[in-house]
């Protein structure tokens, strides 16, 4: 296929996934609406459900505005041959062509974040303070910058480097070595995630001794959940909103609770939301998502490895001659349609796992308490009651407060 042609397919896609996207933005900001529904008047007082349909609106027009600048910058680059310009300006500077495709995507990072700093302060300092979310402060958002450099030039650039060099030294097989390499590195982040990473963000600090602590190690007792640990993340640190979330694989498995879930919730609420969590590990939705995982990435690197090797594909994106970071780049966007509808799939699985595992913390802890911590974890985030089907469809990983309800209501 000739360079011209594969630009073409690069620029349509491009401008139908942006399209695409700003339809869905908009039907589901036209789908609010101002009554309260029954099943949570009690939790909302009208007040506040407006205050939380205000901030969907300003959510929506912002996502307009940065949408917009993005897919002009990117359709600008795309059309003028600015990646090209980027490969044509480094490599007189760099021999290994590892060394090149690492300042190459450094570059583009660094620009790309440094362009939209503005709106990221914007929406942490104007839309999240307005609607008093916000608790982050000047130093923790410069200091989360500099530390997501070091983390995406240590691990990304690390991953980078080991599938440039299996491109160049084995050739078009080289995706069966980088799957497992894949393979091993999210087995990794799984199990250590929690012990090695999170720590470099937030403070983590056991659960001390108490009802609650109680309460959970006797449903896990119950249930026979490996319980290793209850740690308490300070998620006040930058945000009023809450989470609960458990990791690792195999025997012995640790909880985190955000300080700001354990300050709104009855100790019955927070059991119930843990026994959600207990629910995904009892029906082994965290081993066949790892699985599916996997086996989504060996797809998208066979297919890569098809076009990897193609000087078109680099000759339409601007560059001069063959270049491996160049062809990634333009993969990523013409792979886009296939990993949209994978996501689709992958959607539509985690929506039924949450079914699923409210059905589990339904059975083994309380549904009443799970129906209400949901209630007032919607309200105290003022979530989206009435999101738009489609929108639902295309982007919800978890099914919506009211549909969940429902589904908790039926014996």
């Amino acid at each position: 296929m000739e360079a011209n042609t594969i630009l073409i397919i690069i620029l349509s896609i491009t401008l139908v996934s942006y399209l695409f996207d700003q339809v869905l933005d908009y039907i589901n900001l036209k789908a609010q609406r101002t009554d309260i529904p029954k099943e949570i008047e009690a939790f909302y007082e009208k007040e506040k459900y407006m205050k939380s349909l205000a901030y969907h609106r300003d959510l929506a027009k912002f996502s307009f505005v940065t949408s917009a600048f993005g897919f002009l910058l990117s359709f600008g680059m795309l059309l003028g041959g600015g990646f090209g310009w980027v490969d044509s300006w480094l490599r007189p500077y760099f021999g290994s062509n590892i060394l090149l495709a690492l300042a190459f995507f450094g570059v583009l990072m660094l620009a790309s974040d440094i362009l939209t700093i503005p709106f990221q302060w914007y929406s942490t300092f104007v839309i999240e303070e307005k609607y008093e979310f916000n608790k982050t402060t000047l130093k923790t958002f410069i200091t989360d910058k500099l530390k997501g450099y070091l983390l995406a030039a240590v691990v990304g650039g690390g991953l980078l480097s080991a599938l440039i060099y299996l491109v160049q030294t084995i050739g078009p097989n080289f995706w069966i070595w980088f799957s497992g390499l894949a393979a091993i590195f999210v087995l990794f982040i799984n199990m250590f995630y929690t012990s090695l990473i999170l720590p470099m963000f937030n403070k983590l600090t056991p659960l001390p001794d108490g009802e609650l602590k109680t309460a959970i190690e006797d449903f896990a007792r119950k249930v026979k959940f490996p319980l290793d640990s209850i740690f308490v993340i300070d998620g006040s640190k930058r945000s009023k909103k809450a989470n609960a979330f458990f990791s690792g694989i195999g025997k012995k498995k640790k909880i985190v609770l955000y300080d700001t879930l354990i300050e709104r919730h009855s100790n019955d609420e927070l059991v119930a939301v843990l026994a959600h969590e207990v629910g995904h590990f009892k029906k082994k939705h965290v081993v066949w998502g790892y699985v599916l995982s996997i086996l989504q990435i060996v797809f998208t690197l066979f297919v890569m490895s098809k076009m990897v090797y193609s000087e078109n594909v680099s000759l339409a994106l601007g560059g001069t001659q063959l270049a491996v970071h160049l062809n990634l780049l333009a993969f990523g966007i013409l792979f886009s349609p296939i990993s949209a509808v994978t996501g689709l799939f992958m959607n539509m699985y985690s929506r039924k796992n949450e079914f699923e595992a409210d059905a589990f913390a339904r059975n083994t802890f309380d549904g009443t308490a799970l129906a209400n911590a949901l209630k007032r974890l919607s309200v105290d985030s003022l979530s989206d009651l009435y999101p738009h089907p489609l929108y639902v469809f295309f982007h919800y990983s978890h099914p919506p407060l009211l549909k969940r309800l429902t589904a908790l209501s039926r014996l």
